[in-house]
């Protein structure tokens, strides 16, 4: 018997408007822009859901009524999830229809898509419990299985999500961490308390989520039948094949007229071709099968470019600026009480934001001009920046009225 292990990542950021420098201290919003170009936030979000979030939901609903055994699992931002409230409450009432239907999984993850555990381990506790507690209010779940920010993992951050109570992790089926290793079992990371692990496997997930609509690619185009025949394959050699990519892999990455809905569509009736194939959430398949192995990460891996590390974050002296000085506010941000000026600083947090500033153009470069909205990686560190210098400003103002005894102000989030 094989599971399949169908995992979707959904997320948008808050995208930073232009802020020149003549902008610092006027004022001016931050994640305002309306002008319909890359940098509006609802406008991306309305685009999203038209092309993917609606149709894949109502596919999923469908896949759902017509095979009692088939089973997804998502893992929602609390950025995106505000944006539904604001922006789409009818796709948001659609992710609750699928909830409702008890084989969906949902997951747990930093609220702000952030690279929190990196620089701060406190703030990264703080934004597990934040979308805890929205995944609760929203939907009237506790998600039991944790996964961090572009599946980024370490052994020390396994200690510390097992600490937390959570039964499982996802992580990148890497092969400088698996070796000649399979990812198609469950782990266990390496720890006196050891956490199991789902890996992604890479190179099938990939297929759907990269190669799909790739017209120069040998297997192009590809058909349900014959990924399923890949996935069957798998039977007597694995456990579980984790299937994990961004939920905008279907309509918005991977356009409508590539197949890609049909694709989905038919796919569960191929996979069922073969009678050992089931379809399993992450906690239903860390139940089912044990740990086969321990898996050594004594350095970051991720799921991002051919590196799979953190190097699309962290790999030049903008990013590594823009962060530390992220970070550095923090301390004085969250003492301030000015809950406006600290949501303002979470969402500056959110990983995106150091994404645009990456200046690898070589393998990946493609990728990372696909979803930078700025002219280059140059403008998104210099309006981040003007920002940032901007928040140093706001906590001054406090931190000033305060020493000398004057009322402040202290803004609610609107």
């Amino acid at each position: 018997m094989t599971s399949v292990c169908f995992y979707f990542q959904v997320h948008q950021p808050f995208r930073l408007d232009k802020h020149s420098i003549f902008d610092i201290g006027t004022g001016k919003p931050y994640f305002s822009a309306s002008d319909g170009t890359d940098l509006d936030n609802q406008a991306i979000l309305n685009k999203v859901a038209g092309k993917c979030y609606r149709p894949m939901n109502d596919l999923l609903l469908g896949l759902l009524e017509r095979h009692p055994q088939f089973r997804v699992s998502f893992s929602v931002t609390g950025t995106v999830l505000e944006q539904l409230e604001q922006y789409a409450p009818d796709v948001l009432d659609q992710f609750k229809e699928l909830a409702k239907t008890g084989r969906v999984e949902f997951l747990n993850e930093t609220y702000h898509h952030s690279l929190a555990f990196i620089h701060s381990p406190e703030e990264f506790r703080r934004q597990i419990q934040m979308h805890t507690d929205k995944m609760k209010d929203l939907f009237g779940i506790t998600p039991k299985v944790f996964r961090n920010t572009e599946l980024i993992y370490n052994n020390d951050l396994a200690d510390v999500v097992q600490e937390l109570g959570f039964t499982g992790m996802l992580a990148e089926g890497a092969d400088h961490i698996l070796g000649w290793r399979s990812p198609n079992f469950v782990y266990r990371s390496l720890g006196k308390k050891p956490l199991p692990l789902l890996l992604k496997n890479y190179k099938l997930s990939d297929d759907i989520a990269f190669r799909f609509g790739e017209k120069g690619w040998k297997e192009y185009p590809l058909s349900a039948e014959k990924f399923a025949s890949w996935v069957n394959s798998n039977h007597g050699s694995g456990d579980v094949v984790n299937l994990f990519m961004d939920y905008e892999t279907f309509g918005e990455h991977q356009w409508e007229d590539t197949g890609i809905f049909e694709f989905m569509k038919a796919l569960p009736t191929e996979l069922y071709r073969h009678p050992d194939t089931v379809f399993a959430t992450p906690s239903e398949v860390l139940a089912s099968a044990d740990p086969v192995g321990e898996i050594d990460a004594p350095h970051y891996v991720s799921w991002a470019d051919v590196e799979r590390d953190l190097s699309a974050w962290h790999s030049n002296d903008m990013q590594a600026d823009a962060l530390r000085s992220v970070f550095d506010l923090e301390e004085d941000v969250l003492s301030s009480g000015d809950e406006q000026l600290i949501d303002d600083w979470r969402r500056l947090t959110t990983s995106d934001h150091f994404y645009y500033m990456c200046t690898k153009w070589f393998a990946d470069g493609d990728v990372h001009t696909y979803f930078n909205p700025y002219q280059s990686p140059y403008d998104a560190f210099i309006a981040y920046m003007n920002v940032i210098h901007d928040v140093q400003l706001r906590v001054k103002e406090i931190q000033s009225k305060r020493e000398a005894g004057e009322p402040v102000p202290l803004r609610k989030v609107t």
